[in-house]
């Protein structure tokens, strides 16, 4: 009987007793969304208010989805925002007669949403759309840019993949090529944009592709996408301000590119040296959406950039 109760006892303390300290738990990610100028605007939100802000824009023709993984590994230590663009998402799509579609629109919109959530200092991680819009803000506010972190955002002509040579026909005479449309909307490349040059497709999740498939697809969308795809000649006539910009201001900069992408390849990541020659620049082998298979790796290099190189 005594055994008995030793074993009980040791037992008790080993359930009870001192254990390795578990990591701290991630912040829950909340959803919310603001009015903007008519427009409801969704957004994602983690994090501490009082803790330095990354807002993070998304790429075509995801949403403020693309980042669930990267969140919660930002939000242990940042306030992180995630805004849906108009058209995107859950944000509303209104018809190009109600809301033009253009990357200057988006990007003012935008602005104002930040604004009435009273951000004025942030750090601003843009990928793909995302790129555009963002470098549209920065340039209105440089003084609330506290660091830019860029994933496969384009700000550069060598930069931009051999798909681009067909869609600057599109440009020159969009009635005459509705086909660039039809393959930029088609389900192959929406699936494309994700698995493209990969190595592990297993770690890559069907239903990005398929649920952001099911959103350009909807009524209305094709209107929409084709006005941004149209406007889209805007960003790469813009590229050599964006440049300028850079080299006179000199924020903080993280560029974290997937080398794989055969839309935005490795040559735009590089291409940042020649204005911010203090850049953090790493190639990594991934996609388009390198966080569908590199988010741990480029959370920490997000991590450990904002601790060294950003503002606090």
């Amino acid at each position: 009987m005594m055994k008995l109760k030793l074993a009980a006892i040791g037992l008790a303390t080993l359930l009870s007793g001192p254990s390795v300290a578990a990591a701290p738990e991630a912040p829950p990610t909340t959803y919310h969304y603001e009015q903007v100028d008519g427009i409801r605007i969704f957004y994602r939100e983690a994090g501490r208010r009082d803790a330095p802000t990354i807002v993070l824009l998304h790429g075509f023709p995801s949403s403020s989805r693309q980042y669930d993984a990267l969140i919660p590994l930002l939000a242990k230590s940042h306030h992180v925002i995630a805004p849906d663009f108009p058209g995107f998402g859950h944000s509303d799509a209104p018809p190009p007669v109600e809301y033009e579609y253009t990357f200057d629109h988006l990007a003012a919109t935008t602005a104002r949403f930040l604004e009435k959530l009273e951000m004025t200092k942030y750090s601003l991680y843009i990928q793909d759309y995302g790129a555009p819009v963002g470098f549209r803000i920065m340039m209105s506010h440089p003084e609330r840019l506290q660091a830019l972190i860029v994933q496969n955002g384009n700000a550069y002509r060598e930069g931009l993949g051999p798909k681009w040579a067909k869609i600057a026909e599109y440009w020159e005479n969009p009635q005459a090529h509705p086909d660039v449309i039809d393959a930029f909307l088609s389900f192959e490349a929406t699936k494309q944009r994700h698995i493209a040059g990969t190595a592990h497709p297993e770690l890559y999740n069907p239903d990005s592709w398929t649920d952001e498939f099911t959103h350009i697809s909807a009524p209305g969308q094709r209107e929409i996408q084709s006005a941004l795809l149209y406007d889209y000649r805007t960003n790469v006539a813009s590229y050599p301000t964006w440049q300028a910009w850079l080299r006179e201001h000199r924020p903080p900069t993280l560029v974290v590119w997937g080398v794989n992408d055969p839309s935005f390849i490795a040559a735009g990541a590089e291409a940042f040296r020649r204005d911010l020659p203090d850049a953090q620049i790493h190639l990594l082998d991934a996609g388009h959406f390198a966080l569908d298979e590199k988010n741990g790796e480029i959370a920490e290099l997000v991590l450990r950039f904002m601790a060294t190189r950003a503002p606090h």
